[in-house]
Parts: structure tokens; sequence; C-alpha cells
């Protein structure tokens, strides 16, 4: 649990976060998909969205949230439009956490501030889609009431790793 003294503020990502969202993708990721994406695919990806890149989608208007702790950003999320035609209107893309952050309810303040986001764009439904075998999101989303509503098969480095969708009426 954290401290009591510790402030949580969730906000809008803006460029100057870009460096450190980037830091956030690359711990993240390697700590969710090592094991699970191939390693080389999994780096290629890492390098690809660098602190460029995020800056370049702040820029672009992308909604990215970002959760900081004692003023350290610690934590992001994307969200949108539903990619997936259906009953879902919302999506959330991404929602990732430092390792280091994880397990002490910074992810549910994030979480919840995305689901308010798209509330607010009056958008019904909410989808979030994870592999089947990042078991630490599959958790996350079921104990926030998402059940699975959908799944497919993406190729990814040369492998082939089931998704699932999470929906929430």
């Amino acid at each position: 649990m954290l401290e009591s003294r510790a402030s949580i503020k969730v906000r809008n990502g803006k460029p100057g976060d870009a460096k450190a969202i980037a830091d956030v993708f690359k711990e993240s990721w390697q700590h969710a998909y090592r094991g699970i994406i191939p390693h080389s695919h999994l780096e290629h990806m890492i390098r690809r969205r660098g602190a460029d890149w995020w800056r370049s989608t702040v820029r672009a208007g992308e909604t990215v949230l970002i959760v900081e702790c004692s003023g350290e950003v610690v934590g992001y999320t994307t969200l949108g439009t539903s990619r997936t035609k259906g009953p879902y209107q919302g999506e959330i893309y991404e929602i990732y956490m430092l390792p280091s952050h994880q397990g002490l309810g910074l992810g549910e303040h994030l979480f919840e501030a995305a689901r308010a986001r798209l509330d607010s764009r009056g958008l019904n439904g909410l989808l979030i889609w994870a592999l089947s075998e990042n078991f630490t999101a599959a958790d996350f989303y079921w104990r926030r009431g998402g059940r699975p509503v959908a799944k497919t098969i993406e190729k990814i480095g040369g492998a082939r790793l089931e998704k699932v969708a999470f929906g929430w009426q």
C-alpha cells in the first residue's frame, strides 16, 4: 500500500512527458511480455516506441492519460473509440504501470479515469484486449468487472498469440 503522504494524480499526457512514458512502456512491456512475445520482436517494438514516438502521439491529439505518484510518471493509458464493431463503443487501447508500482492501487485510479473520460464522450460500453498469456492483465480486468467477450489469434514476431477482449456494458 502507498504511504498516505504519496500524492497520486491522473492527468493528460503532455509532449514533455514523452521520455517518462517511453520508460514506462519499455519497463512494463519487458516485464509483461518477456517469454510471450519473441524476444527480438519485443525489443524492436520497444525501440520503435521511444520518446520521439510518444511526443508525436501526444502532439497528434491522441488521448494519453498518465498517473503520477509524488510527481513521478509511473503509468499511462491510451483510449478512444473502439476499433471493433459491436456494442462496445469505447476502448482502452493500452494501460501500463511500472512494475515497481503494480499492485498499489495506481492502476485502478488510471483505469477509472479512463472509464470516466470515455463516459464523458458518450461512448457506451468499454473494451480492452489482452494477450491470453498475460495473466496479470486478465486478472486486473476480471477484478474490475470485465468479462471475456471475444477472442482472436494475432501473429506477432512469428508467434501465433491468442488475444482476449474484456468487455464492460
